[in-house]
């Protein structure tokens, strides 16, 4: 990665975003889903930026309970990650661990801005 790109073979790929918000209902249920899930991350070239922690609303109503954010070489290693099975796995241990879980993928910026 050079400055918040993915290199491969000469070629910059634009990354892709996963953000993600959610409401824990059963924290030690979510438990069993966070063993899981950063493997599969990992193993679909992605990463965590964002995994709950300090937050505040600086505009507009909105008020996630919490927040995590995600970061994939490209729209197509998000998408593959997501519909794997090994994610699959994982979203299965998270079945009545949450509220709600909403997941959105944005495909970013192909050169800084």
């Amino acid at each position: 990665m050079e400055n918040g790109f993915f290199i491969h073979q000469d070629t910059i790929m634009t990354p892709a975003y996963v953000i993600v918000e959610m409401k824990i209902s059963d924290p030690e249920q979510y438990k069993q889903y966070m063993a899981a899930a950063p493997e599969s991350i990992k193993a679909a070239g992605g990463e965590y930026l964002v995994r709950g922690g300090p937050m505040e609303t600086l505009e507009g109503p909105w008020q996630p309970a919490r927040l995590a954010m995600l970061r994939f070489p490209s729209y197509a290693a998000a998408k593959t990650w997501y519909d794997g099975e090994l994610y699959r796995a994982a979203r299965a241990k998270r079945d009545g661990a949450t509220e709600f879980f909403n997941v959105v993928l944005v495909e970013g910026v192909s050169a800084p801005v």
